[in-house]
Parts: structure tokens; sequence; C-alpha cells
């Protein structure tokens, strides 16, 4: 037989697309339209529905960026469509390529009633079934013409990103407002079609299973009459009857479809429109539960369930019956699915805290899952936190998106830094927003790693990023899909019966040890500086915020905000949204931000104030308190208490030899030359040198920056090939001060500023680095360079929980992939009985190289700290303006100096008059064990609750001391839960003996006395 296969599916697809899909609304007259612009932000549901519109026609232009058109459309439904499937078909000017990305609607009725939303690929509402004709149709459609950011030639700058910025042109034009009569048969045709045409696509020539395919589908097109395609769809369909019967072969890879609808938080719109895309997809899954009986739909992020809680509560109201049916299901346990790299401890703790509560107070239902779909690389520390949350299992899909390696499991645990292990899965149909394409399912079971010892896997199905969830025509693919020769075999599954299903098979899954590391998107460590550090001091400020409340309540009756500090974390945590801390968001999302973070700071510094106040009694003239937040005794004050700070000693600058100044304290002696660079940093004792020979440190470096995607995202390895080394100084002076040596130098360069102060105080063998930058430059990477004398293989940077190792070689691609990393606090480098730490208060991106001098032989490894970017997508003025930092090097540094500093930069001491010292509410004997929070238990009754980790890496004894008197101690879950296999702990000599594994986080509950 000849070759035909290329002559009929060309075939396929122009009758598809020219006569089949325009057949299933053969019949169709107009809607009559009117429209009410909002005037500014978005108005209530009421309010649009009362609004007086007046009449736009269909090709009229509607919509300024980010506006709000109410549009009410009506119509009378035929008589001669009696006994038919009427539905409106409602295209705003939609793109179908662009489903969430533009354009958007929810549709009321004029009671207030939300019907479902419309996408670009979702369009359609149904009217009757049947109708009986004569019906008066009344439809409200409240409308975002929300700008395309995004668009065909990516990643250009665009003022769109802001209201502030973005004009009043109008955006979209009126495309199609019809009242239609839906042929079910054609529909239910076009679906036949697709799946056995896109099943052909990816099954072997060779085989005899494609060309059966191949003559059915022939033989369906010669049974539909062009002109009549309703008249002969029937005939068509049972052309097709007995290839879409065979059964999938009991080998068939095995998916468990999940309905989906990945939104982020924020993005390329503002978390106002995120709050209406919500409202829109629920609508829409409310919707398609009630036509679909077996379709599922699971949805992350309580914070989302939250905002339409509060602002559409009609659309709850669905949402919350079909959860009670078992089939919308919430998933993930998390407040939002935020970034995992660069929140800290007790931050990706509460997110689980909070998301977990919410769940678990709305509905009763407790997560086993994290659901992390998009996030950009997996911290060390993660594993522990789930497990601690009461949760096992994680899904995602994001290191598919790797650019080196590919990543050897699909299914597998995943191991953390303290050894917790969770089974993790990652989807092999590498996207979390599977439209049930024949490719996709194919791809699924090509792609999926662990064959031949596991057979399922999970497909997130449902448009995403904007929003928008499954569609019916998904539904109906997947349902021809459930049990067909050629394919994988799709199922409607919970991710929890998918995740028993997935372990249970495969009881032996192999293990990944550390980071999941994104071999891409590194850049989002640096962009948008000033989200990064509202985060950073916003955790530093609920740490001290609870932890001097909580003392204050104990100790002084002070009234513990637990209302307060419930909605500021959840406000820290919705900003620790994976698109919004990693600096990948619209100009909008970030300039609010900032507004955010700095009313954050302004109410936590006012509890902060308030709980130290009572805490210090009367002022006392002359007399000043040192607050220590920091979990590490300093300056004679006790962590977690205060008292009058000792301290003394000189600090002496004198000029160097050659240009530059000496500061030297009889710790640590600093050599900084006339240009203003460090090129000695003497360790006294030790008699050893920080700076490698010839070298200078806290070198300031600019790259050009400009990756080849994903603007606010990437920065490529390429960067690294072009540097200039900023050298010349305006000015390089001494700044006199009691108890502290100084030194300013100041630095111009392209449009841009630097001024640092160089800092040595009395007592403390650390070096301070203020940093002060007014940025203007473009497409640009400032890093500050430490070129270090040390011989190292590998190096430590903080995350939760302790500390994770990264190797200083490149021996092979996936250490030569990281090329730029994550850290908290520190980076700590060190030789056996050596070590530098650099730690900081706010950045989080570094590099790590080493090289071999060829004066010395010795090895220079240089660590560098990556301070500001300015890429212009999304945002064009990313960065722009005045920065300030600062980092501190510490030589000398044993791993637990770098703990302590770390903590001492971020938690400044604060002082305030008073009359007498503050014990400690909790103290710990062991400077290895680190409090991480302290606070009264969630549930108002009045508990201590401390959480504490070892910090070192090592096996650790501490005594846990409360400052007052306890009745009992039980160590809880993060949900302060009583843990069912660890019995309650023993009180003697009023302390509880704890002994921890290598990082271990333990969280004890405290009963207090009452008496």
């Amino acid at each position: 037989m000849h070759d035909d296969r290329s002559l009929v599916e060309g075939r396929l697809n122009r009758v598809l697309d020219e006569r089949i899909r325009p057949a299933v609304y053969p019949e169709s007259v107009p809607l009559h339209v009117a429209v009410w612009n909002a005037p500014g932000e978005p108005v209530p549901v009421a309010e649009g529905l009362t609004a007086p519109p007046v009449p736009i026609a269909v090709g009229d232009m509607w919509g300024a960026p980010w506006g709000t058109s109410w549009f009410t459309v009506t119509a009378t439904v035929p008589t001669e469509w009696a006994g038919k499937t009427v539905e409106a078909v409602l295209d705003l000017g939609f793109d179908e390529k662009m489903p969430g990305f533009q354009c958007e609607g929810l549709v009321y009725r004029s009671d207030g009633t939300p019907v479902k939303g419309l996408n670009p690929r979702n369009q359609w509402v149904r009217i009757g079934a049947p109708v009986e004709g004569g019906e008066e149709v009344r439809l409200h459609i409240e409308a975002a013409s929300n700008p395309v950011i995004l668009d065909y030639h990516p990643f250009l700058p665009t003022q769109l990103g802001d209201r502030e910025t973005a004009g009043t042109e109008a955006q979209y034009r009126l495309t199609r407002m019809d009242l239609a009569v839906f042929d079910e048969t054609v529909w239910q045709l076009v679906a036949d079609l697709e799946v056995l045409g896109e099943l052909m696509a990816e099954l072997p020539v060779e085989g005899a299973r494609r060309w059966d395919i191949l003559r059915a589908v022939s033989r369906a097109l010669d049974a539909i009459d062009l002109q009549d395609v309703g008249g002969t769809a029937a005939a068509a369909r049972s052309c097709l009857e007995d290839v879409l019967a065979v059964s999938a072969e009991p080998s068939a890879h095995r998916i468990s479809a999940v309905g989906h609808a990945h939104i982020d938080s924020a993005w390329l719109w503002p978390l106002r429109e995120t709050v209406r895309k919500v409202a829109r997809t629920t609508s829409n899954m409310t919707a398609l539960l009630e036509d679909e009986p077996d379709f599922i739909y699971t949805m992350s992020q309580a914070q989302q369930f939250a905002w339409i809680k509060e602002h559409r509560p009609e659309v709850y109201d669905k949402v919350k019956k079909a959860v009670a049916q078992g089939r919308f299901v919430p998933a993930g346990g998390m407040w939002v699915e935020s970034d995992t790299n660069m929140p800290g401890s007790e931050a990706m703790a509460r997110q689980f805290v909070h998301g977990k509560r919410f769940f678990l107070d709305e509905f009763g239902i407790e997560n086993d899952e994290a659901w992390l779909p998009d996030t950009f690389g997996f911290a060390a520390g993660l594993p522990q936190i789930i497990k601690a949350a009461g949760s096992k299992w994680l899904l995602t899909q994001k290191i598919s998106w790797s650019q080196t390696n590919k990543f050897p499991h699909h299914t597998f645990q995943w191991e953390g830094i303290d050894g917790t292990r969770i089974f993790t899965h990652f989807p092999p149909v590498d996207t979390y927003n599977c439209s049930m394409q024949g490719s996709e399912i194919a791809h699924a079971a090509k792609n999926f790693k662990d064959k031949g010892v596991a057979k399922h896997s999970l497909a997130p199905t449902g448009w995403g990023d904007g929003g928008g969830g499954t569609t019916r025509e998904m539904v109906a693919k997947a349902a021809r899909m459930r049990s067909l020769e050629g394919s994988a075999t799709v199922r409607w599954e919970k991710p929890a019966d998918f995740f028993a299903k997935a372990e249970a098979e495969y009881p032996n899954a192999p293990v990944w040890v550390g980071e999941l590391y994104l071999e891409l998107h590194r850049a989002t460590l640096t962009s948008q500086a000033k989200t990064k550090q509202g985060n950073r001091r916003s955790e530093s400020l609920l740490r001290e915020a609870e932890l001097w409340a909580a003392t204050a309540a104990v100790r002084a009756g002070f009234p513990y905000p637990y209302e307060e500090l419930d909605r500021i974390w959840k406000t820290v945590l919705l900003h620790q949204f994976h698109d919004i801390l990693p600096g990948s968001s619209i100009a909008w999302v970030h300039r609010e931000a900032e507004k955010t973070y700095a009313a954050v700071a302004g109410e936590l510094n006012a509890v902060i104030d308030a709980a130290q106040r009572a805490l210090a009694g009367e002022r006392t003239a002359g007399a000043q308190l040192v607050f220590n937040g920091a979990p590490h005794e300093r300056h004679g004050v006790p962590a977690g208490g205060a008292a009058v700070a000792t301290g003394g000693g000189l600090a002496r600058l004198s000029p160097r030899e050659g240009g530059g100044f000496v500061l030297d304290n009889g710790l640590l002696q600093v050599g900084i030359d006339g240009r203003g660079l460090v090129v000695s940093a003497y360790d006294i004792a030790a008699e050893r040198e920080t700076v490698a020979p010839g070298q200078a440190a806290n070198l300031l470096q600019i790259h050009p920056d400009f990756p080849n995607m994903w603007d606010a995202w990437d920065v490529d390895a390429f960067y690294r090939n072009t540097v200039t080394d900023l050298t010349e100084a305006d000015e390089v002076t001494a700044v006199p001060g009691e108890g502290v040596a100084s030194v300013r130098v100041v630095r111009s360069f392209g449009g841009s500023r630097v001024s640092q102060l160089l800092s040595l105080s009395a007592g403390v063998k650390r070096l301070d680095i203020d940093t002060e930058v007014d940025w203007h430059e473009t497409e640009k990477f400032l890093k500050a360079s430490f070129p270090l004398d040390i011989h190292a293989e590998r190096y430590a940077s903080e995350t939760q929980f302790g500390h994770f190792h990264r190797a200083t070689h490149t021996n092979t691609s996936w250490e030569a992939a990281k090329f730029e990393a994550c850290n908290h606090r520190f980076v700590h480098i060190e030789e056996p009985g050596w070590g530098v730490a650099l730690v900081n208060d706010s950045t989080y991106g570094h590099d790590v190289t080493r090289t071999v001098r060829a004066s010395d032989a010795g090895t220079t490894t240089t660590l560098r700290v990556s301070l500001l970017r300015a890429p212009r997508f999304p945002d064009p003025e990313t960065d722009q303006g005045v920065h300030r930092f600062r980092h501190a090097l510490v030589p000398g540094a044993a791993i637990g100096d770098a703990v302590r500093e770390g903590f001492g930069i971020n938690l400044p001491e604060r002082r305030v008059s008073g009359g007498g010292e503050v014990a400690p509410l909790v103290r710990v004997d062991n400077d290895a064990v680190v409090i991480s929070a302290v606070k009264l238990a969630d549930d108002a009754g009045g508990d201590v609750v401390v959480r504490l980790y070892e910090s070192l890496g090592g096996r650790a004894r501490a005594l846990v001391t409360p400052g007052f008197e306890v009745t009992g101690a039980v160590a809880t879950d993060l949900l302060e839960r009583p843990l069912a296999d660890r019995p309650e702990l023993q009180v003697a000599g009023g302390a509880v003996a704890l002994t921890l594994r290598p990082f271990e986080l333990i969280t004890l509950r405290l009963a207090r006395s009452r008496a």
C-alpha cells in the first residue's frame, strides 16, 4: 500500500480547523452589549451590576491597561431553537495562545450570583440544555483589561507593568458577543479526532496501531458532508468507535490527572488582580465539577482561598461546598507557593503553619503533600521542615527546566541536611499546565525515568500561571484516554491517592541528597534588592516582636498581640511568593512591596518598643539597657535578655605606608590602600593573613548582564567573560569615632556612586562594611570580591535550620552549573583549624571560585557577593535608586562564629532607658543549639513555645532553662501539636535536657504555672 500518511494528516488538520470546529456553533444571533468603565481600581460587584452602561458594538476597542469594564449582554432566545442546547459565546478580544496573560472576565447573573470565568480558552456560558425558546437572557461580565506583558517577542522592556506608567490607550477589540446553538455531537467529534490525530502522530510508523487509526480517521473524514457537518457528525463518529474502544496495554504508563490552575499570586499582574483571577478560575472549576462527575480539581495556596473568602464570598460558598464533596481538593498546606531558597528558617516553617492551619480550620483537611510546581529550586533544609509540619510528600516539576544536567529520577526520596527523607515526585509530563494533548501524554510516558520499577506519574492539568484551570475539552480528551491502546492511561485522582500508589509501588526509591538546584533563574537571588531587603528585615523584626512580646507577657502582663502578629506573618509570607521575593514581577508588585515592608516595619517596631518599655521599667537618668535579640550573648548581654553592656578597649587608625590607612584593635589588623581596597586583614592571634597575596578584598566589580532570555530571572555563565574592577576612588578618608576605627571610601562609575564605610570596632575580630549605592546602570551586575588565602574543596552557606556545603571546584557539570548560589546570613570557607566568614544583612546571591597562584603555588579561594542588577524586563527600572547593604568580614571564624555573626548583623542591639536587667525568658547552655523562635502558643493558652536547632552540623546536648515556672514540657510539630512518637519531656531542676542530631530542629511547648 502506498504511504499516504501526510495526505490524510493534512486533510484532518484542515477539515478540523475550517469545517468541523466552526460547526460546533452552527447557528447564532448577536447579543445586545453595553458597557460601564469603572474609574480607577475595581469596584464591588454590587456597584458594577447597577452602574449605568452605554452601548458598545462588536469591533469597538475597550479597556485601558489594568482597567475594569462591566459589560451587560442581553438577548431573547429564538423560539425556533426550542429543544436545542444554547450557549453565549463571549469573545472579549481573546488570543487563544495567551490564556491567563491578557484580558479576562467573570460572568454574573443580575442577582450577583457568579456563573463562570471567561478567558481565551473558555469563552462560553451555558444558557440552557435544552431551551424552550423565548427565554430572556441577561448576563453581566466584570472584564479586566490586563495588558499583555510577555508578548510574542518576549522580554522587551515595557511601561505596561505599572498602572502609573501604562497609559490609557484601549487594549482590546470586542470580537464576538453571540447567542449560539451548541452542537454536542460535533463537539464530541472534535474530541474524537483530536485524541486520535494526536495519538497517531506519536506512534511508530512501522506499528499497526498507527495505520489502524489513520484508516479510521480517513473513513470518518469521508463520512462528513462539509456542507452539513452537523447532519453527518454522528456517522463520522461511528467510523471511529472501534479504534477508540481498543484498551490500553497492561504495561501502559499510568497517569493520575489532577485538575489544576497554577495561579501566580503576583507576577505579570498585581496582587489585587490575582484576587480576581482566583475568583474566575474557581468559578469555572466549581461549574466543571458539577458537569463532570469523574473530574477532580486541586488548588494550593491558602492565601488564595482566604482572598476569595474575603473578597468574593459568593464564589467561596461554591468552593467550600465542592471541598466538602471531596472533589475540590486543597493542596500543599502552605500559605503560598513560596520561594524556598531565600526564606529564613522560621518563615519557611510558618508557610506550613499558616497554610495547614487554614485548611484545617476551614475544611478539616490535613495535607500530606507539599505542592510547589513552579518554585526556582529547593533548599536542602526543606525536607525537615516538611516533615516537622506533619507532611511527607513533595511535588514539583521545575527542575525539568534545568539547562545543563538532566535530573536522573522522577520519583525518589529527597534527603535534607539533617537526614530527613521526603518522598518526591517530578511529573515527567514536564509542565504544570498539561492540556491533555497527545504529545504531552506521550512525552510523560517516554520521559519517565523510573520505568521497570514504577508505573505511575502525575499530570497537573489545566491552564495556569495566570489561571484559567481545566476545560471541558481536556476532560473529554482524558475520558478517551482512560484506556486507549498506544496511549498512557489517564485517571482523575486526588494528589494523595496518587502519592499513596506511587509510594506503595516504589518502596526502595533512589535517594537524592542535598539541595535540588535549578540550573536556571539564578539571578532571582539578586534582582529587586529592596524586596529582598524588606523580606530579611521583616523576618528579623518578627523574631524580635515575638521574643520581646512573649517575654513581656510572662514577666509584666503585657498583652500579647496574637492577631496583629498573625496578620503580619501572613503579609510577609505572601511576599515570599516565588515571583515576588525572587524579584521577577512587574514594577507595580515591587513598588507596592516596598510600601508594605515599610508598614510592616513600623508596626513591628511599635510592638518591640512597647514590649521593651514594659520590661525596662521606670526610666532612670543616664541608665541604658541593651536588649539583645540574637541567640548568643554579646557584650555581656545574655541572648534574649537585656543588661548594661560591657566592652571597652581601643581600635586605632593610623596612616599606611604607601597610602591609605591601617585599622588595628589588637585582634585584627586591616590594611586599606590608597584606592580604598582591603589589601590585608591579619588575624593577630593566629598569625594568619586573610587576603590572598597581591590581591585586594572588598573589590567592587561590574559585569555586563544581558542573558539570552528571562532578564530578571537569569544570569548566564558568559557574564563572567567581561569584568571591570572599580579601583578608582573619589575619596578615601578617615572617620573619627569612639571605640571604632573607620575609613570612608567613595567611588563613581557610569551614572552611579558608591559610598562605603569600613569599620573595625574594639573587642571584635570583624571588619564591618556598610555600603550605600546610588545605582543608575542598565543591564549590569555589581559584585563585591573577597579573594581569600584559603585552600578549600568546599564551603558552607547558611540555609534553613543549618548550612549546606557546595564544592569550590568544577570537576563535573553539576558543580560547574552552580556558578551562582544562595546563602542566608553567612558564607563560610575554611581550612582545618582556620576559616573566614562573610556575613550579610540582606543579600542572597554569591559565587565561589578557586585558582592556584603561580607565585607561591598557594590557593586563592574567591568569594563574591552579588549586590545589584539592572534588568529591564519585566520592570524596566529594576533597582534604580539608592540601596544600603551591610556585610562583615570575619577572619579566623569557625562555623559557630559564622552562625553567631550572621545573627548579630541581622539583629542589632536596641538601647532603652530603664531601671533593671531583663533575664532571658529561655536560656540554652550550648551555643551550638540556636533558638529560632520564642513566642506564646498560637492557641492563646499562654504557654511558651520555643523552637531551636543544632547549628554546627554535629550532635549536641543542651539544657533548656525557662525563666519562669514550668509545669510540663512536650515536643510538638510546627503546628504546636504534641508528637505521638516522643514522650513528654522531663523537667528536672527547672530545665529540659535535649539531645539533638546534626541540624535537628525541635519545637518545645512549655506549660506555664498559673499559680
